[in-house]
């Protein structure tokens, strides 16, 4: 007889049930990029809407107007058959910097509440660590155009400066605090029309790009969502007092030029430089004209003269024809900075061979 030896059972391999299959994608809520850029569009519209209407009362109320402008509107509202009378709002650092700064806060903490649904980074959207520099050359470039398109109106006998409107402290302070005003406007202004909305427009328009331009649909998207919102962004300006429709020509232009700036360096630091400087020097230290609106506070006194479409009339040195040379200048300026990384769009999934991933280039 054999001795007796224990031999050890094979294992059975273990079994695992399927996973479960991924719940099927609502087409009409969702496309290859997730939440259909059009949803994400219209709220974003509707908090841009949202968050300027609160910016603008409590803008009012800082300013102390507030009491007269209600009776005003309570005045009118009694006698129907009357003129509709004139509510004049003085433009003055305050209200710029509330109306703008809670506008520009509202929202960015709705692109971060975008981020966090859509699982990309915050910095997605255009404002983020990377390129935080190219705010200074951006600020440079601003204040030498401005300065340069009114040197030729001065020279040309466009604009005449009367005399100088502040003096002493006056300088410093109403210098500074215009600077933060308009600072609150470049992030404002950049961000509600080149950020969230130019990124997700890119995704909105991605099939039209892809048929316009098969080898490079990135570029083509850009654009042509480029080229919507910067007419969308003149249309903002159509309730400036002194808004004339060569000075809209020409907001269109500078949104295609800021647009470049965010196409070249993949932020919108620069654009938020330049814009900052370029309404601070028209506003507070040429004391002309911006966009129709006379500051209180501005370092000089001035007026216009001659043809609009020269000296640019009411609407201010936006509204002339050097302005427009003086941007197409600007574009050499934007070149000039050093290449970053292209604005971010997810991967597609024929260049990844997964599904759509995050790229964050900004």
């Amino acid at each position: 007889m054999e001795p007796y030896s224990e031999q050890p059972l094979a294992a059975e391999p273990l079994t695992f049930p399927p996973p479960p299959a991924p719940p099927a994608a609502n087409p009409l809520f969702f496309g290859r990029f997730g939440l259909r850029a059009g949803y994400g569009i219209a709220i974003w519209i509707l908090g841009y809407i949202i968050f300027s209407a609160i910016g603008g009362l409590f803008a009012v109320g800082a300013t102390g107007q507030a009491k007269q402008i209600m009776q005003a509107r309570l005045q009118a509202s009694a006698s129907p058959g009357a003129p509709k009378p004139h509510i004049h709002i003085d433009f003055v650092p305050v209200l710029v910097t509330v109306q703008d700064g809670i506008s520009f806060l509202g929202l960015f903490a709705l692109a971060w509440f975008f981020s966090r649904g859509e699982r990309r980074p915050l910095a997605s959207y255009g404002i983020g660590r990377n390129r935080l520099a190219d705010i200074l050359p951006g600020a440079f470039w601003g204040l030498v155009m401005l300065s340069l398109v009114i040197l030729v109106l001065h020279l040309g006998h466009f604009i005449v400066f009367d005399g100088q409107n502040l003096h002493g402290v006056a300088i410093y302070l109403y210098g500074i605090k215009w600077l933060l005003a308009f600072l609150c406007v470049g992030f404002s202004e950049e961000y509600s029309f080149r950020g969230y909305m130019q990124f997700t427009l890119m995704r909105g328009v991605w099939g039209w790009a892809e048929r316009l331009s098969p080898g490079n649909p990135r570029a083509a998207a850009f654009w042509i969502a480029a080229t919507l919102l910067s007419l969308l962004f003149a249309c903002a300006h159509l309730g400036n007092g002194g808004e004339n429709l060569f000075g809209l020509v020409q907001v269109f232009l500078a949104g295609m030029v800021f647009a470049y700036a965010l196409w070249r360096t993949g932020s919108l630091w620069w654009g938020i430089g330049f814009h900052a400087t370029w309404d601070w020097a028209q506003s507070y230290l040429f004391g002309v004209a911006d966009s129709g609106n006379i500051s209180i506070g501005r370092l000089f006194i001035t007026h216009s003269q001659g043809k609009a479409i020269l000296s640019g009339g009411a609407d201010g040195p936006e509204g002339s024809i050097f302005a427009s040379i003086a941007l197409l200048l600007t574009l050499g300026a934007i070149h000039l900075a050093s290449l970053g990384s292209q604005p971010a769009i997810e991967q597609q999934p024929e260049e990844a061979n997964t599904a759509p991933t995050i790229s964050p280039t900004y």
